[in-house]
């Protein structure tokens, strides 16, 4: 049967300290939260990217502290990357991304690297198993060949990496099959080439700022084919709702003044309607009826609450005409 995903996942790369440090105290809470407010099943996403596994490690930890049955947690796991010593001062995988890390990860895609992944995953969950496997960023793993050649084969061992997942789940040991990709184009080469996926992550490819046409068709061919879809990085990396980061990018107003600019006249909307910025962002992003989730990460437990709620809680019509108004968004968007 096809799993069906809840409105809300949440997203856990805060846990591996992305941006900053995390005290073990307010992860745990995070995780408490989690729990508390998605019953009787809480879904979580995580992947080995995550702090080099420091994400799942914590995932397995406070679970297991706070005496969560494993039946009311579905975990993903974003599986193609590896924990490996750390050799040097910092990790040596996103630079400046992740805080306060003992250890470093490698990238590893293919039939047996992604099996690696897999099993080092649920070690580092401890009593708990990750029941929906995906390929993390096959996107930029296959752009990072230097030549075309390079990159074919590269795609050679993504569709290799499927193979193996295909077969986990063949076998009882996966709830479900997806992918995770900032660039979507890849996902549709994907589902193009028959790799048979029950579920697909978006990052960064649909939100208020952006969302473009051709987006919304290809979630509209998913959701025929069944095929669940999630919508995650829905603010643009923490841009939208006021945050230093655009898309994984530092940026400032002399580099980016068009981007502020929005940012400043989005914000200016909301305070005229009490509307918190990220509910705006978190409605958009699951307007389209395609759309059956969204992926919403936070490094704030008393902020779990309000990612539910902005999930569920629809805005007026009004807001949405107003931002149309002001040509902060599309007149003819026909979802709100």
């Amino acid at each position: 049967m096809t799993w069906t995903p809840p409105r809300i996942i949440f997203g856990s790369s805060a846990l591996g300290n992305l941006y900053g440090v995390i005290e073990d105290s307010a992860k745990r809470a995070i995780v408490a939260e989690w729990v508390e407010r998605q019953k009787p099943c809480a879904v979580i996403d995580s992947a080995g990217k995550y702090g080099a596994g420091l994400a799942l490690e914590c995932i397995g930890r406070f679970l297991g502290e706070l005496k969560v049955p494993p039946e009311a947690v579905t975990i993903s796991n974003k599986l193609g990357w590896k924990r490996v010593p750390l050799r040097g001062d910092e990790p040596t995988f996103e630079p400046g991304a992740w805080f306060g890390l003992e250890h470093d990860a490698e990238q590893s895609i293919s039939y047996d690297g992604i099996l690696e992944c897999w099993r080092q995953g649920n070690e580092l969950l401890g009593g708990y198993r990750a029941q929906l496997l995906s390929v993390h960023d096959p996107d930029e793993f296959i752009a990072a060949g230097a030549t075309p050649a390079e990159s074919a084969e590269r795609y050679r061992h993504v569709l290799d990496a499927y193979r193996a997942l295909g077969e986990l789940r063949d076998a009882g040991e996966a709830l479900g099959v997806g992918v995770g990709s900032k660039d979507w184009r890849v996902i549709q080469r994907l589902v193009d080439d028959g790799v048979a996926l029950d579920w697909v992550m978006f990052a960064n490819a649909f939100t208020l700022l952006s969302h473009p046409p051709d987006v919304m068709a290809f979630m509209n061919t998913l959701r025929a084919k069944g095929i669940a879809v999630i919508n995650s990085a829905v603010f643009n990396a923490g841009f939208l709702t006021g945050g230093k980061y655009f898309d994984y990018r530092v940026v400032d107003r002399v580099g980016e003044p068009k981007l502020f600019a929005w940012r400043d006249a989005f914000m200016e909307v909301c305070r005229e309607h009490g509307v918190d910025p990220a509910h705006a962002c978190c409605q958009f992003a699951i307007s389209p009826p395609a759309v059956g989730a969204l992926a919403l990460n936070t490094s704030r437990a008393e902020r779990v609450a309000d990612n539910v709620r902005h999930v569920h809680e629809t805005l007026s019509g009004t807001f949405w005409k107003v931002l149309k108004g002001r040509g902060l968004l599309e007149d003819e968007y026909p979802y709100l």
